[in-house]
């Protein structure tokens, strides 16, 4: 999050960076690639300005968890984001 993102979600719309999927197990099994199960928690990098009435809840820099299937996968500048309505998140961590 050093450098600020070239777009900028409209509306309830945030970009949220998902946090790197498991690769051990609690009791320290390395996970293969093909079993990794898809990250539900991320940090938020942009936020939109929220609805007419509706003013935004999180805001960047929040660590967020949302829905396994939630937001549509992107790629800016060579890194791989989330971006999806505020109503998919779940949670503030």
């Amino acid at each position: 999050m050093a450098k600020k993102l070239s777009i900028t979600p409209l509306h309830d719309r945030v970009i949220v960076k998902p946090a790197p999927a498991e690769e051990k197990t609690a009791g320290g099994i390395i996970i293969p690639d093909t079993a990794k199960e898809k990250p539900q928690k991320g940090t938020v990098v942009a936020a939109g300005p929220g609805k007419k009435d509706e003013p935004m809840t999180v805001k960047t820099g929040d660590t967020v968890m949302y829905g396994k299937y939630s937001g549509t996968e992107i790629s800016v500048e060579g890194h791989d984001y989330l971006i999806m309505r505020e109503s998919d998140i779940l949670a503030i961590v």
